[in-house]
């Protein structure tokens, strides 16, 4: 009967860990209409990182090629690369900043 219950248990917390796990869309945002940008920013080869709010679109221009991103996901600073690789060719971190008025840490 012990093991009856801790396998149900086991199953009980795997389930539900699955239920909560983040998809990428939870922790970086994702893709928007390039019309919807407040902003635009220019990566360059030397741009090594970018600074954007924390429920910002901000349309990115790279190697000939533009593409929109939402930051409303987890703001934690990541790498560009990881959302747009077919875009960015070299590492460009992402410093994602939060306000009070959504929850955050304040600037």
């Amino acid at each position: 009967m012990k093991k009856l219950v801790a396998v149900a248990a086991l199953a009980l917390s795997a389930a539900s860990l699955s239920a909560v796990a983040m998809t990428n869309a939870d922790r970086y945002g994702e893709a928007a209409s390039p019309a919807a940008a407040e902003r635009t920013i220019v990566i360059g080869p030397n741009t090594r990182w970018v600074n954007v709010n924390h429920g910002e679109i901000v349309k990115f221009v790279a190697n000939g090629q533009e593409f929109a991103w939402d930051f409303d996901g987890v703001p934690e600073s990541f790498d560009l690369k990881q959302v747009a690789p077919q875009v960015i060719d070299h590492n460009v971190r992402v410093y994602i900043a939060t306000t009070l008025m959504d929850g955050g840490l304040g600037e």
